[in-house]
């Protein structure tokens, strides 16, 4: 057990990332969905972008508080700006999603169920890594 404690010590950040980032990722699965089933329609597609918008605020704002307390533990006391910087990040991420899908689903004309499926698990990956390359960097620098 005690070799177990000390593996979660040494990489106790990357770990707590991991766990903040899947449930970070059920927020925005259930805000999104959540909003889907009841108020608005997937069919619609302004609707399904408001979907889209909401979960991903919910989300990212989820983020912002658990890696500020249990990634990162930053003490920072200019709160306005480190979230401003989170944020701002979290969008530079968003871009390079919807850029990535464009590019091959869209532009190159990858867009079957299984290429579809492929990219968006690696653009995942990409963003994970991304978002905290850039919250490390330039959001929780000590």
């Amino acid at each position: 057990m005690q070799k177990i404690w000390n593996l979660y010590h040494k990489y106790e950040e990357i770990i707590n990332y991991i766990i903040v980032g899947g449930l970070t990722t059920l927020v925005n699965l259930v805000v999104k969905y959540g909003l889907l089933f009841t108020v608005l329609k997937a069919e619609d597609a302004f609707e399904l972008q408001v979907a889209i918008i909401i979960s991903w605020i919910a989300a990212v704002s989820f983020a912002y508080v658990t890696n500020r307390i249990f990634v990162f533990k930053s003490k920072n006391k200019n709160i306005f700006k480190e979230v401003v910087s989170f944020f701002g990040a979290r969008v530079a991420t968003l871009l390079m999603e919807m850029f990535i899908m464009w590019f091959f689903i869209t532009l190159l004309k990858l867009n079957t169920d299984f290429y579809v499926l492929i990219f968006t698990f690696i653009t995942q990956v990409l963003i994970m890594v991304g978002n905290y390359i850039l919250s490390k960097v330039f959001v929780f620098k000590k």
